[in-house]
């Protein structure tokens, strides 16, 4: 009997995390769903009324020279397909940014990422007259990566390697200074104000697939890098020395977790202009669902940001019709009380 009863708990032990890792994945199944259910809507819904059942027939003919097929193939999807992209990638960044610096309140704008891309944008437009989404979000790319590497030498620099307080202060610094560069540019240049406001407050309309597809390589990459970080990261929770008495290697996966910050954060933000609250909050309420592990955290990030950013593009669109409020403007609606609630409930999801 003294040696069934080990047994027989460790037994339930094994049953007790099957259950849980099986309801996560019921979880996450059922996240993934909810996407596809509200990317229908993003489809169905806009300033054009299309009834659903033409709305579907649309998408199961595949093709069509109706009015109302050559707005779904032309606008609605490539808008949702876009929405879709954006949002994985600014949870993914997200949840990255807060396991890398064990900070709760840190988002993909920690590094400067933000800022350098607005940055890049403004220097396209004022000094060489770009105007179009296609042309200059490219140098909102480039943008994003040179702050992110400026941020990463300056928290290296001096004794030690480059801890999560360092990059933190660096990307405040580098954050301050770019800000102070674009208000002094634009305040002197109304033609590029009155572009960079519009990109400003970050919004789907107007960007279709000659967007989409150029982006859609630099976001898949940081995704590929990202998620196959986790167990490090579930190491690196501990601290750096007992994360490497794991077989973690800290400085590298801050290296590869920064590259991914830069091109998954870098690709969205060029592609729409800043979100709010989309990579602070879901996190947080990913933590939330599933606790610490990032094997589950990043996947549900994943898949829960973008199911956040396509609904407020498609309140945004039926509660303003046949006009729209901005992505931006609702996120930030939706996701300051939610993430106040979840301060709230729990002084912060524990990372």
């Amino acid at each position: 009997m003294s040696i069934a009863a080990p047994e027989t708990a460790s037994e339930h032990a094994v049953s007790v995390r099957r259950s849980a890792h099986a309801l996560r994945a019921l979880g996450l199944l059922a996240a993934v769903l909810a996407l596809a259910f509200v990317a229908l809507l993003s489809v169905w819904l806009g300033s054009k009324d299309i009834p659903f059942t033409e709305t579907w027939n649309v998408l199961l003919d595949g093709s069509g020279d109706s009015d109302a097929a050559i707005i779904i193939h032309d606008y609605r999807i490539p808008r949702t397909l876009l929405g879709i992209m954006v949002g994985a990638a600014l949870g993914l960044a997200g949840a990255l940014m807060q396991a890398l610096t064990r900070n709760p309140l840190a988002e993909p704008g920690i590094l400067g990422v933000n800022t350098g891309a607005s940055t890049g944008m403004v220097v396209a437009i004022a000094f060489l007259g770009i105007t179009s989404v296609v042309g200059y979000v490219w140098f909102a790319l480039v943008g994003a990566a040179v702050a992110s590497f400026v941020v990463y030498v300056l928290g290296a620099t001096g004794r030690g390697a480059a801890s999560p307080e360092r990059l933190v202060l660096a990307g405040a610094a580098l954050t301050a200074v770019l800000y102070a560069f674009n208000t002094a540019v634009l305040l002197s240049d109304t033609e590029a104000y009155d572009e960079y406001r519009f990109w400003m407050v970050g919004s789907l309309a107007g960007r279709y697939y000659d967007v989409l597809v150029p982006l859609l390589p630099f976001v898949v990459v940081g995704v590929v890098i990202a998620l196959p970080l986790v167990r490090s990261l579930n190491a690196l929770a501990m601290g750096d020395d007992l994360g490497r008495a794991l077989g973690s290697h800290p400085n590298r996966t801050r290296v590869l977790g920064a590259i991914a910050v830069t091109l998954l954060c870098g690709s969205a933000t060029a592609a729409i202009g800043p979100v709010a609250f989309v990579g602070l909050a879901v996190p947080h309420a990913a933590r939330l669902l599933v606790g610490p592990d990032q094997r589950w955290v990043l996947p549900y990030s994943l898949v829960l940001a973008p199911l956040l950013l396509v609904g407020s593009d498609v309140i945004g669109r039926v509660i303003a019709s046949p006009g729209e409020v901005q992505v931006g403007i609702v996120t930030a609606v939706i996701g300051v009380p939610v993430f106040c609630a979840l301060c709230r409930r729990r002084r912060l999801a524990s990372l």
